[in-house]
């Protein structure tokens, strides 16, 4: 019956295709393109981001494979080649935009041949599905150093309901034109995504795979994708470091604690998106200067990212926020004042920018004993239990997620002996970060009513009883 009905979906998806609509205009910046306003009882959601790092190749991925034939000159970059990245909308609508970055690039950036179709497995889409993407009417875009772009709106090329679409992934291809210098990227995709080889030009209309052999486990230059979804739709940016961006857990499995997070609203009928904006190595307090020329592995400092990877994005009306254990690491060697009070600065000024926001602290996992030369001393420990008890008694946020206490072994000190063997690519683990199993019951943790911002006695479930 499973395959019958994967034989059902493929047939819908492959033949059922819907014809694109003429693209607005948008303007080339980081704003969303005012052309693009939603409908009466609609709105732009971001349903998918992924927070930029800094240039290729500094940063932390996992499970990357050998990229030396796809760049063979890492701080060069691309060269007339085409990527095929694959990702996962949380909701999904026949209506689309992009947003490409060259935030951390040192000089301008040409793309054309830029396409979104649905993928069927690998590198190939279903077929009929791709569709061009344009900007500002034309087929190409050139982004300055430092800034963004939003495409105009795309009418995607497939049908289908939100239920058959659920779980289903994008494929955005995109061809470098020249050289691209300096990558923008986030490093820890912990999804494989495809490229072609250097000098192979223009690809990203073709539906098959063969153009591109080479796999990567990181995003590049694209960093958001919008849809146009009921107004009532809710936006939860889970901001954060490497437990956010979900190191540890499963390769393509989707199971950091946000992926289930979003899985449980969907199961409680909520219409919630939840975003992952976590950087692995990101820190509240530093690095206290960071540019292309002088980047560091875990990005910007919280404080510098938080209008680009949080405030930025459509619809957002709530953060929940883990981070800190990397500034008590022997990377970052701060205080636990110095944490609390940027903290309280950046909590402030999320209000100020978007009144209404609301943001949730969550305690901060142990990392005591960890195998990692810069984490698991005592002190770094001690650091870590004042910062979860600012966040549980401070009042500087709006409610309190609370990881520390499912995912702690109350004999030892670290991690769960069950949450620590990786789930990436095996082994013992580092016990630092939790496996899938901890990712799991720190995502089943969370109060949904309070992040949703309802009381219990209006939650869905509770209406259907």
């Amino acid at each position: 019956m499973f395959a019958a009905s994967l034989s059902r979906a493929s047939f819908i998806f492959a033949f059922a295709i819907a014809l694109a609509l003429p693209a607005d205009a948008a303007k080339k910046k980081a704003e969303a393109p005012k052309a693009d306003a939603a409908p009466k009882g609609e709105k732009w959601v971001t349903t998918w981001a992924a927070s930029v790092q800094g240039p290729y190749p500094v940063g932390n991925p996992s499970a990357q494979p050998v990229l030396r034939f796809a760049f063979p000159v890492p701080e060069s970059g691309a060269r007339d080649q085409t990527f095929r990245l694959i990702v996962q909308p949380e909701i999904w609508s026949q209506k689309a935009r992009l947003r490409f970055s060259n935030a951390f690039g040192t000089r301008p950036i040409s793309f054309d041949g830029v396409y979104v179709g649905l993928q069927q497995a690998s590198a190939t889409l279903f077929p009929g599905s791709n569709r061009q993407v344009m900007f500002g009417g034309r087929a190409s875009v050139t982004i300055p150093p430092g800034e963004s772009v939003w495409s105009d709106l795309v009418t995607l090329g497939f049908t289908g309901d939100q239920k058959t679409l659920t779980g289903r992934k994008l494929a955005v291809s995109f061809h470098v034109a020249g050289d691209s210098g300096p990558m923008t990227w986030h490093a820890k995709a912990l999804q494989t995504s495809y490229l072609s080889a250097p000098g192979s030009g223009s690809n990203g209309q073709a539906e098959d795979e063969r153009p591109f052999p080479y796999s990567t486990a990181s995003w590049y230059f694209l960093d958001a994708v919008d849809m146009m979804v009921p107004a009532d739709t809710r936006v939860i940016v889970c901001f954060g470091d490497s437990i956010t961006d979900g190191t540890a857990s499963t390769m393509n499995g989707d199971d950091r604690w946000p992926n289930v997070l979003s899985r449980r609203l969907r199961a409680a009928g909520y219409r919630g998106v939840v975003l992952n904006a976590g950087i692995g190595g990101n820190q509240v307090a530093g690095p206290s200067d960071y540019s292309p020329q002088k980047p560091f592995p875990g990005g910007p400092s919280a404080g510098a990212r938080i209008d680009r990877d949080v405030l930025s994005l459509s619809g957002v009306s709530s953060v929940i926020w883990l981070e800190g254990i990397n500034d008590f690491s022997k990377n970052g060697n701060a205080s636990a004042e110095t944490v609390q009070t940027r903290m309280k600065e950046i909590v402030s000024r999320m209000r100020s920018r978007q009144p209404g926001i609301k943001v949730f602290g969550a305690t901060v996992v142990t990392a005591l004993g960890a195998t990692s030369a810069a984490h698991g001393f005592p002190e770094q420990d001690e650091k870590r239990q004042a910062l979860n008890q600012f966040i549980r008694t401070s009042g500087v946020f709006d409610g309190v997620v609370d990881f520390d206490s499912v995912t702690i072994d109350p004999a030892t000190g670290g991690l769960k002996p069950e949450f620590v063997p990786d789930s990436t690519t095996g082994g013992p683990g580092d016990k630092l970060h939790p496996n899938r199993a901890g990712y799991l019951a720190m995502g089943n943790a969370i109060d949904l009513d309070m992040v949703m911002g309802k009381p219990k006695e209006t939650r869905p479930s509770a209406q259907k009883k």
